[in-house]
């Protein structure tokens, strides 16, 4: 089994930070999704610890070894970055031939992934007229090609149907049932909380939080009080984490409710709301990054943005997929 170690890592591109100071461990056994709103940091996370990045400080390793110094690294960490990491001319087929001749895969494998996923069908169409569900189920076969323990998966869901999410949930409980390490950013909130065991939330760089879904989800405490900031402090100097929410009440972690209570009448604060916080994964995550006046952070520092939406996986995209520079990279890695 192997975890994945993020340690300290920090990244600038030019004078942003995008990556300030970010530890984590994704365990194996668990599926793991990445959180934060666009341009937090999570795709530069994941190349830094595949090496398509380089941290300024700390370091990131897979069961121990930097991605680069793993034996066989196909058949270690499957990998999704890019849905249009494909050249356009080439079949499917074709496609997942190049990258299973790269790593000294049998043929027969090919055939396997293609009809796991989904895409028998569709093999010898030019990946250029795929739509975009159909080029992320390609992406998903090029990872599963060395049958590795370990998945990487950036935004995998996005341009799935539903049937296409249900399978992907399904493909992915599977692996990490089976002792695979299972790591997946995603903005499809509703998904993850049916998907997830822990989750990692960062925003602007920084880790908001981690742990076991549904640990997170009973471990805050809503606070609505006429004095928030005195109360804040009060809580944040008795170890508490204390941020503001989107209607202006206080998410509180890390102390007892009673202890709260107590503290603010001893403080002489009167308070109009004490509750256990049990909100939906969407609620808990717009509290999560929320900024000081109460709306979601949106960072745009060196990280391209995603929509998260959806999109038919039946038919062809209207314009066909740009020929992209990394594609051999990319094609490693897979």
């Amino acid at each position: 089994m192997l975890p994945l170690t993020i340690d300290h890592i920090t990244k600038h591109y030019g004078k942003d930070v995008v990556v300030d100071d970010l530890t984590f461990t994704v365990e194996p056994a668990r599926v793991t999704c990445f959180l934060g709103p666009n341009g937090a940091g999570k795709s530069t996370t994941m190349k830094v610890l595949l090496d398509l990045a380089t941290a300024d400080h700390g370091r990131c390793t897979i069961g121990g070894l930097r991605y680069r110094d793993l034996p066989d690294p196909a058949r270690t960490v499957g990998v999704v970055l890019e849905p249009n990491a494909f050249h356009p001319a080439r079949s499917g087929r074709n496609h997942l031939r190049t990258i299973a001749d790269g790593a000294g895969i049998g043929r027969p494998r090919i055939e396997h992934v293609l009809d796991a996923v989904g895409l028998t069908h569709a093999a010898d169409r030019h990946v250029g007229g795929y739509s975009l569900g159909m080029r992320q189920r390609l992406g998903l076969a090029a990872a599963l090609l060395g049958d590795p323990p370990v998945l990487v998966l950036d935004e995998p869901g996005n341009g799935l149907d539903p049937q296409g999410i249900r399978w992907l949930r399904d493909l992915l409980r599977e692996r990490a049932a089976s002792g695979g390490t299972v790591f997946v950013s995603s903005h499809l909130l509703a998904e993850v909380e049916q998907l997830a065991d822990d989750v990692v939330v960062i925003n602007h760089g920084q880790l908001v939080t981690t742990g076991a879904l549904a640990s997170l989800q009973r471990s805050g405490t809503t606070v609505r009080t006429t004095a928030p900031e005195r109360l804040t402090q009060i809580l944040e100097r008795a170890g508490a984490t204390v941020h503001r929410g989107r209607d202006g009440e206080l998410v509180v972690r890390g102390m007892p409710i009673d202890e709260i209570g107590d503290r603010a009448h001893s403080a002489r604060i009167a308070l109009h709301e004490l509750a256990a916080q049990a909100g939906s994964l969407e609620e808990l995550f717009l509290d999560w990054t929320s900024t000081g006046d109460g709306t979601a952070g949106d960072g745009t520092a060196g990280e391209g943005t995603a929509d998260g939406g959806t999109a038919d996986e039946g038919t062809a995209s209207d314009a066909p997929a740009a020929e992209e520079t990394h594609t051999d990279r990319e094609a490693v890695l897979l």
